[in-house]
């Protein structure tokens, strides 16, 4: 946990703030054995002032954090086996409200993964126009979460069964997205 271990330029590029600090901690973290690592970061809830607090305070923590962490991941030869997923629980409403904020939107969202055993670089899905609705690759979180088991070595076809007995499945239905691996 003692980030004056790293040098200053690597504290540099991941950002001197929170969420860049939070995640040269979980590279550190991974690199010591740790299995699964989460980062929050800050209030991505823009309700109010969308477009301000992206580009004021969000955005440029985040952008510089999550590059430093692909870079030193793959620099120490550490991202092969390390899936890094950078989301929110929902997506954001493609129509501005009269707060000039965005709020919650179930139907379509954005998910970014690399590392850990997916092809980088590449872009899977599309919405329509104002971004409402999947048009193309439609994936549920249930598909997310059976492509993040499959990764991790779980199969997401498997139940357990509940003291009582009762099977319960690891992913209720999710389909491992093939086309990302």
């Amino acid at each position: 946990f003692n980030l004056s271990q790293e040098t200053d330029k690597l504290r540099d590029e991941y950002g001197r703030n929170t969420l860049g600090q939070s995640c040269l901690m979980a590279r550190r973290l991974v690199e010591a054995g740790g299995r699964c690592v989460t980062i929050e970061h800050s209030n991505w809830d823009t309700h109010d002032g969308n477009f301000k607090t992206l580009q004021r305070d969000l955005l440029p923590q985040m952008d510089p954090a999550v590059a430093a962490l692909f870079r030193d991941l793959s620099d120490r030869g550490m991202l092969e086996k390390t899936l890094v997923l950078v989301t929110g629980e929902f997506g954001r409403t493609p129509r501005i409200n009269k707060n000039a904020g965005r709020d919650h939107w179930g139907p379509s969202f954005t998910v970014l993964l690399g590392g850990g055993g997916v092809k980088g670089g590449r872009v899977i899905g599309a919405s329509d126009e104002r971004a409402e609705r999947p048009t193309d690759q439609p994936h549920g979180p249930e598909d997310l979460f059976a492509t993040i088991s499959h990764l991790c070595g779980i199969d997401p076809e498997q139940e357990f069964l509940t003291p009582e007995g009762r099977p319960v499945k690891i992913v209720n239905d999710g389909k491992v997205i093939r086309s990302i691996l």
